[in-house]
């Protein structure tokens, strides 16, 4: 009822060593758009599997255990499909989470398969009984009703080194 501002949503978001786990993974995007920007995709650079930077495994980077971890687990067990739930906020986001120029705070940056994303986001949005109830609250003060309650997630907010960004 109080809405994300007031009921603490942020609290277990950085773990005690003041890392923000939403903001702690390999950023993949930019290598990724580098190498379309030049021409490297398909053939020279491979966009279904980019490796993880090395300046990111190094001892002293600055990674939570919790995102090694969830790494770990991911490359041990290949995801077709996955979602994360974060508490406060009555909106489904999808990728791409940051925005494709670096210097916009919000640009509707789709992936390929964007279209999917959509009708996923959609049907979870229209089931969810607190997110397609008309007396729901605001989300922040943006209204996310009048686009059913979804949204590419850098059109809302970027958001370089997330885990929806990482794992796709």
């Amino acid at each position: 009822q109080q809405g994300s501002e007031l009921s603490g949503w942020a609290m277990g978001r950085w773990t005690y060593e003041g890392i923000d786990l939403n903001h702690n993974f390999a950023d993949l995007n930019t290598a990724l758009w580098d190498a379309e920007d030049n021409d490297l995709v398909p053939h020279e650079f491979p966009n279904h599997y980019i490796p993880i930077p090395e300046y990111y495994t190094f001892a002293n980077a600055t990674v939570a255990p919790e995102t090694r971890a969830v790494i770990d687990w991911m490359q041990r067990y290949p995801f077709v499909l996955s979602a994360n739930l974060h508490g406060g906020e009555l909106v489904v986001t999808y990728p791409f989470d940051m925005t494709r120029t670096y210097w916009k705070a919000q640009e509707l940056t789709p992936t390929a398969d964007d279209g999917v994303f959509r009708w996923l986001a959609t049907v979870y949005a229209t089931s969810n009984l607190a997110m397609a109830s008309e007396e729901r609250r605001l989300c922040h003060y943006d209204d996310f009703i009048r686009f059913g309650n979804i949204i590419n997630g850098a059109n809302w907010h970027t958001v370089p080194g997330s885990m929806n960004d990482f794992s796709y």
